[in-house]
């Protein structure tokens, strides 16, 4: 018989076939991964293309809009017609101030005025650019404490806002209140 010399000291056997499977399935993961990403990068490419179209049509939008917006103010500051804006400026102005009611206005203030204080005077409300109403007034009481107190429920009225004290004057031998001045804001509703 012949013998065949295996020397399996220097060639053991191996088992790779398990780290292979492993390796095989990890790499196919990753080849699926790589095919969604380079989806995603498309869809994301294609985003950003109908994104710029966006812009470039409200850009070019806005271009027109601050042209007509000029040519308007243009026609308006012509001689002839800045004398009607002006008069239309102030119209508006007076119909902004008309639309306040002041029988709803005192009807407000006496619902939170206690019966210590007296409302000396009112000044014309002032109105700014985002139609808040701001009250000028001023009050009277024979003791500090109540005009303390209608400063603290005015600021507690949904109706009115934080109350700012502009000049406090005491009592005087012709005036025997003590006289309060201050701004608050107002929202009475257009």
């Amino acid at each position: 018989m012949t013998r065949i010399p295996i020397n399996l000291a220097s060639e053991p056997f191996r088992k790779d076939r398990g780290a292979i499977v492993v390796a095989s399935t990890i790499s196919a993961v990753l080849l699926v991964l790589l095919g969604v990403q380079g989806l995603m990068i498309l869809s994301a490419r294609d985003s950003a293309a109908t994104n710029r179209e966006m812009v470039a049509s409200l850009q070019s939008q806005l271009t027109t809009a601050t042209s007509e917006q000029a040519k308007a103010d243009a026609v308006l500051r012509e001689p002839m017609n800045a004398e009607v804006l002006q008069q239309s400026v102030l119209l508006n102005a007076l119909v902004q101030r008309k639309s306040i009611s002041w029988s709803r206005l005192f009807a407000d203030i006496e619902g939170v005025l206690p019966p210590n204080v007296r409302l000396v005077q009112v000044r014309l409300p002032q109105i700014n650019s985002r139609n808040e109403v701001t009250l000028d007034m001023e009050v009277g009481a024979k003791d500090a404490s109540d005009a303390i107190a209608f400063t603290k429920k005015l600021q507690e009225s949904p109706l009115f806002g934080p109350a700012t004290l502009l000049r406090a004057d005491p009592p005087t031998q012709n005036e025997p209140l003590y006289r309060y001045r201050l701004t608050v804001s107002y929202g009475q509703k257009f």
